[in-house]
């Protein structure tokens, strides 16, 4: 009976931690999705700039203001690209509607045409926007500067918002699949090929 006892008790911390496993890889595979330089930034200065969650007023200013720009930089970051050009250096610029700007040396071989703007893109940009106020929004020191009274029911959002977003959003980019290797994002192998090739 005490044995009983015993095993229920280890599968039931067994389970809290599963849960609890799934929802770190969850929000793991969220940041995949975000410019690793900006979560880097928001990740070092959120602390220094809600003073542990302990904030003032002008606490709460400098934590929306970096809040604010690092979601603005995620957003704006997904409208840029990457290409190796004809000097073998790789190159970056933002996609427009005509292609990359500004036509960096280089790019003579290169046709800048294809890295022009999609609908995808846009796609793509709002949900790393939504990504990043997820990841952001959520964080602890976030959470006790700004709203304190929600660190009750913050373990149930963290369990259970960043697998909702991961799954709506691997969805999407399944669907919509992102090419672009801009400032941020790291570049795969089969990109540099890619670009090597045209």
């Amino acid at each position: 009976m005490a044995g009983t006892g015993l095993l229920k008790g280890s599968s039931s911390s067994q389970k809290t931690k599963s849960v609890k496993d799934k929802s770190l890889s969850g929000l793991a595979n969220l940041i995949r999705l975000l410019p690793t330089g900006t979560v880097f930034l928001f990740q070092f200065l959120n602390p220094v700039f809600t003073n542990n969650g302990q904030c003032s007023t002008v606490n709460k200013y400098l934590s929306a203001i970096l809040v604010g720009v690092c979601g603005l930089s995620c957003f704006l970051s997904t409208f840029t690209d990457s290409f190796k050009g004809s000097d073998g250096l790789t190159h970056y610029g933002i996609a427009t509607i005509t292609g990359l700007w500004p036509v960096p040396s280089g790019s003579s071989s290169v046709n800048l045409s294809k890295y022009k703007i999609r609908a995808g893109d846009f796609v793509h940009a709002f949900l790393s926007l939504i990504v990043f106020a997820t990841v952001s929004l959520l964080d602890p020191n976030t959470v006790k500067c700004f709203y304190p009274s929600f660190q009750s029911a913050q373990k149930v959002w963290l369990m259970v918002l960043p697998p909702v977003i991961g799954t709506i959003s691997g969805t999407t980019f399944a669907v919509f699949p992102i090419t672009r290797h801009g400032i941020g994002y790291p570049a795969s192998s089969s990109t540099d090929s890619q670009d090597e090739s045209s």
